[in-house]
């Protein structure tokens, strides 16, 4: 590759966990080809977790609506594309994700075998899930030959977000929050995914309690589905806690977060981002694996029962008693808490 007018386009995925996860991925990528320039082609919304990430030239919007084929959209800006990589890697394992590198002519294009993508990739790989269980194996995978010989444990860089004082300092402004002396627990009690793989609000509530009682501030985190969880939680705390969910964009999130002196979250997107801020971090899983999508980073400690009907990978619990979630106990998640003097 002739790195000093060449680079290369990484087709993002479509969740904020995996979208932390690329990072380490383009932490490779930058390592073997310093002088090349990356572009990230993701949808909008990710641009507060890719403009955080120095490796990343500029991000491309694509702007398809998820689940959307939108074939004639990814042929107009594959079009515009063209003359501009030499390289793509294309993440999502859908057919139409790999469509834009197809229309844009870029004359390798790397991801695994999909949805009928035989024509569209011409490097396509054959994903070996037992030699790579973790999704960021599998991205760092696809940063080598194709017959490069697999180590995927050791080597892994963690995501690391950057955050500029300047932008705390105006989401605490606009939020209009005040960032006191007492230590700061970010609760995040929410997961896109569904219901399985939410620790119950009940267990959230008496964990912030304890923490209020020591004197802690306690924010609660998440996104428009997550209001009621929140509230429900903010409730049973006597409304002692500041409940930020649905309050803010993903920009103030991740700003906000990087003030937590302690994080406790559910598998979820805003625990990847915690991770990747390198906060002190409990991680709660119920029905995922933390053996596939782990909290990557030193500051990091999981909680997960490995019962053995887990992991079931479901949205909600096939055999109604949720016992992966209910039997982790709010004195385990406190003894997992290692808090500097």
């Amino acid at each position: 590759m002739n790195e000093t007018n060449e680079a290369t386009l990484v087709v993002g995925p479509s969740w904020i966990g995996d979208m932390v996860l690329t990072h380490s991925l383009l932490q490779v990528l930058k390592n073997k080809h310093p002088a090349s320039a990356i572009d990230v082609l993701a949808p909008a919304w990710s641009r507060p977790l890719t403009r955080r990430m120095p490796e990343v030239r500029n991000t491309i919007d694509a702007p398809f609506e998820h689940g959307r084929l939108a074939f004639g959209a990814r042929l107009q800006l594959g079009r515009q594309l063209r003359g501009q990589y030499q390289r793509a890697i294309v993440l999502p394992n859908s057919w139409k994700s790999a469509l834009v590198p197809y229309f844009a002519r870029i004359p390798i294009r790397t991801g695994y075998r999909g949805e009928l993508r035989y024509s569209l990739l011409n490097d396509l790989r054959t994903l070996n899930k037992a030699q790579l269980p973790m999704t960021v194996q599998r991205f760092l995978a696809l940063a080598e030959p194709k017959d490069h010989p697999r180590d995927p444990a050791p080597g892994i860089p963690a995501p690391k977000l950057e955050v500029k004082p300047d932008a705390i300092e105006e989401s605490l402004r606009v939020l209009q929050l005040t960032r006191s002396n007492a230590r700061l627990l970010a609760l995040c009690p929410g997961a896109a995914y569904g219901p399985a793989k939410r620790w119950p609000a009940n267990y959230f509530a008496q964990l912030a309690q304890r923490k209020l009682d020591e004197g802690w501030q306690v924010w609660l985190f998440g996104s428009q589905d997550d209001t009621a969880i929140c509230d429900e939680i903010n409730v049973q705390c006597e409304g002692a806690c500041t409940n930020l969910s649905n309050q803010t964009t993903l920009d103030q999130a991740v700003d906000l977060l990087s003030l937590a002196d302690y994080v406790i979250s559910n598998d979820s997107g805003l625990m990847h981002i915690a991770a990747a801020l390198q906060r002190p971090l409990v991680a709660i899983f119920g029905s995922s694996s933390p053996r596939h999508t782990p909290p990557l980073g030193t500051s990091a400690r999981v909680l997960w029962k490995h019962l053995s009907c887990s992991p079931c990978f479901k949205r909600t619990c096939p055999l109604k008693h949720m016992n992966c979630l209910n039997q982790i106990t709010v004195d385990q998640v406190l003894t997992q808490m290692v808090v500097a003097p």
